[in-house]
C-alpha cells in the first residue's frame, strides 16, 4: 500500500462551505476514488494559514491520475471557487515527502 500526502491552498472564508460540500461529496466520486485504490482519505485544515494537508492511501498506481475523468473534472468545478486552482479548475497542490512514520 502506498500513502502520498499533499497541500492545497483554501482561499480565505471558505472554511465551511469547502466542508459542507464534502460532506456531501458525490457518490460517484466516492466509487471511482474507492474503484482505484484509494482506501483512506483524509484531508485537514491549518486554520492560521488556510492551507489544506491531505492523506491518501492507495493500492492502485495513483489517485493523481484520475483528472482526465468526468466526474472528477466536474467536482473541480464546482469546488474551483473556494481553492486556488490550475487553468483547468483542478487544485493547484504540492506533494509532500514523509519524513518520519511509527505504526
Amino acid at each position: 500500500m502506498q500513502k502520498i500526502a499533499f497541500k492545497m491552498k483554501l482561499k480565505p472564508g471558505m472554511r465551511q462551505e469547502y466542508q459542507r460540500r464534502h460532506a456531501e461529496i458525490w457518490p460517484e466520486l466516492i466509487s471511482l476514488l474507492r474503484e482505484n485504490g484509494v482506501s483512506d482519505y483524509s484531508i485537514f485544515l491549518d486554520e492560521q494559514t488556510d492551507i489544506l494537508f491531505a492523506v491518501q492511501r492507495l493500492t492502485g498506481e495513483s489517485s493523481q491520475d484520475l483528472g482526465n475523468m468526468e466526474v472528477v473534472q466536474r467536482w473541480w468545478k464546482y469546488m474551483a471557487d473556494l481553492m486556488d486552482t490550475n487553468s483547468d479548475f483542478s487544485p493547484v497542490t504540492t506533494p509532500l515527502v514523509e519524513v518520519f512514520h511509527l505504526d
